[in-house]
């Protein structure tokens, strides 16, 4: 007998988003759609298109390229929001608007400052307006955890009747315990009886996310709404990774269900959110945690010698981890046997960014004795994820004698042109930051500076993230750098963050008043 499918849809790209600093230009939202796709993902939830111009052009970007999975963008249940959704998905294959409404008596009364019955009217035209672009229709009940059951059956009742094939049940502040989310949606499940696929969104504001999801699957629930790595507003959301592989790993109780989900891709795709969003998981994060799969004590590691299984209740290759596979090819590789290893990981280049790709690796192969499979990764994502370049780092050079004052020389090109200039500051990663602020003309403030090692050894890359806001009306952004010289990474990175503001500029502070509204 064929397993009953439990549908994934992904909100990496919407709600992973609105975690803070994690914001990610238009290109990078194109890499984590297709590794998506990759994942096998049910519905990716692209964005907001109403949020802003360059939300809409992701969002519309993402809906001409992927084949597989269904695109969806949120829209509040406004004329407007579901028209700018109705027109970002249409070259969409598969296609879905997701409007909501919050439901919950705190959120009705203090919020919307609407009544019941005209929170119903609303819901019921937002639906009614959306099945006129597309025929794949979700409701978000929002704040469902804290609602009214018996409201929630006259709205669903209302919706489905408008057209909504889904119902979403967001516990939109993490608040519920496994039993009361279960019972909720045990409850809402029999009385639609078949009508609409019963969902889940679940926060992870008291560590319950995937706990609350898992019963609500043990519930009728047949959509679990989740994110990769877990990312999300205040504590995130349901982590993708550990629902599908408790799915996978506890048959016994899951039995008959399954999920569409190509595990092998699990791994793949948690480093390249983190590599973009430049937000690690915590090392001992289930599944995708850099200890996930490590052993250190004595007895631990007898029984691993003996029979994996002793430890182990999943194997690291069931996620795509290769805890031993290095890049067999070097600096004397061809482009043939280079491209081949880059589809072996996941990644379809187009020509220039193949070429440019490669040139980049044979520059690290001729100064990196080992280069393993996430050194390549890490580069590929670095070179797939930048924007135009307005400026570009030509050298650097620091001057840091003992007991002196910290200065940087810096040359940077633009617009055909090299520019040099030298400066100093409280220190040299100052020095370096002010040197670029007077060479662009943009002056930076640094809210975080982030340095990790992208694999091992001492000739290991350094990966800086840097999150920088231009703007006090306007989200930070994320500048990302890739070298074996950790200042070099880190004045690459902060490039990278103006070059993103300056693609982006214009566009960020309407999608933050359109968020603010948006946590389902």
């Amino acid at each position: 007998m064929q397993n009953e499918k439990i549908l994934i849809f992904d909100t990496t790209l919407r709600d992973g988003e609105q975690s803070p600093g994690a914001s990610m230009n238009t290109e990078e939202k194109i890499q984590i759609a297709a590794q998506l796709e990759r994942l096998g993902v049910d519905i990716i939830e692209a964005g907001f298109a109403a949020a802003s111009p360059g939300d809409f052009e992701a969002i519309s970007l993402i809906a001409g390229k992927i084949t597989k999975s269904t695109v969806c963008s949120l829209a509040r249940a406004t004329d407007g929001d579901v028209k700018a959704a109705g027109e970002a998905i249409a070259k969409a294959k598969y296609k879905r608007i997701h409007t909501f409404i919050a439901t919950s008596p705190i959120h009705m009364e203090y919020k919307l400052k609407m009544t019941p019955n005209e929170v119903i009217k609303r819901a019921v035209n937002a639906v009614k307006y959306a099945r006129s672009f597309v025929s794949d229709v979700e409701f978000s009940c929002e704040d469902a955890g804290r609602s009214d059951i018996n409201f929630l059956k006259e709205i669903t009742d209302a919706v489905i009747e408008a057209g909504a094939s889904t119902i979403n049940l967001p516990d939109t502040v993490g608040y519920r315990l496994p039993f009361e989310i279960g019972q909720m949606v045990k409850t809402m499940s029999e009385y639609t009886k078949g009508r609409a696929i019963i969902s889940v969104h679940n926060h992870n504001d008291l560590g319950l996310g995937v706990a609350n999801s898992l019963e609500s699957i043990l519930n009728g629930a047949r959509q679990i709404e989740c994110t990769i790595n877990g990312l999300g507003e205040r504590a995130g959301n349901a982590a993708l990774e550990e629902i599908v592989m408790a799915i996978k790993t506890r048959q016994d109780v899951f039995r008959g269900l399954d999920t569409n989900i190509n595990t092998k891709e699990i791994y793949p795709a948690s480093r390249l959110i983190a590599n973009i969003t430049g937000i690690e998981p915590q090392p001992n994060k289930a599944i995708v945690g850099k200890n996930a799969f490590a052993h250190e004590s004595g007895i631990h590691q007898d029984g691993m010698l003996k029979n994996k299984s002793t430890y182990e209740i999943m194997r690291p290759e069931d996620i795509g981890l290769n805890l031993t596979d290095t890049l067999v090819i070097g600096k004397h590789s061809g482009r043939a046997a280079f491209k081949d290893k880059l589809t072996k990981l996941g990644f379809e280049l187009n020509e220039n960014d193949l070429n440019s790709t490669f040139e980049r690796f044979k520059e690290l192969a001729d100064k990196k004795k080992d280069i393993y499979d996430d050194d390549l990764r890490a580069l590929v994502t670095s070179e797939m994820a930048n924007v135009e370049k307005a400026y570009e780092l030509v050298a650097l050079q620091l001057m840091d004698s003992t007991g002196g004052v910290p200065s940087a020389a810096v040359s940077i090109k633009h617009d055909g042109e090299t520019i040099t200039d030298a400066g100093i500051g409280g220190g040299t990663i100052d020095a370096v930051f002010k040197t670029i602020d007077r060479v662009t003309g943009y002056s930076g403030t640094l809210l975080d500076y982030k340095v990790t090692s992208v694999s091992k050894g001492k000739d290991a890359l350094a990966n800086v993230t840097v999150k920088v806001m231009f703007n006090d009306n306007e989200p930070a952004i994320i500048g990302h750098g890739l070298s074996l010289d950790t200042m070099l990474a880190s004045a690459k990175a902060y490039i990278g963050a103006i070059n993103s503001y300056i693609s982006m500029e214009g566009k960020l502070s309407l999608r933050k008043s359109c968020n603010d509204e948006c946590g389902i």
